[in-house]
């Protein structure tokens, strides 16, 4: 029993936060210059295969949300008898 209340005592309690520092500006910009340096930059053959696939998904995903809307809109006019 006196372990338990000896391990209760000794739990740390939780504090607030402590405000950070305010830096520079100078600072930051030395913090962005060692960041930028870790950066792993993409070659050219992996930009360009990277853009492809973009371009590909955006155009698959447009061709579906234009044939959902072509549904929808040709269900709502079935439903309600609009004819044009």
């Amino acid at each position: 029993m006196a372990k338990a209340k000896e391990k209760e005592s000794k739990r740390k309690l939780p504090t607030a936060p402590q405000k950070k520092k305010r830096g520079s500006l100078k600072d930051y910009f030395k913090g962005v210059k060692l960041e930028m340096k870790k950066v792993v930059w993409p070659t050219k053959q992996e930009l360009g295969s990277y853009t492809v696939v973009v371009l590909v998904t955006c155009a698959v995903f447009a061709a579906a949300f234009w044939a959902i809307d072509t549904g929808f809109l040709a269900a709502l006019k079935g439903l309600l008898g609009i004819t044009m």
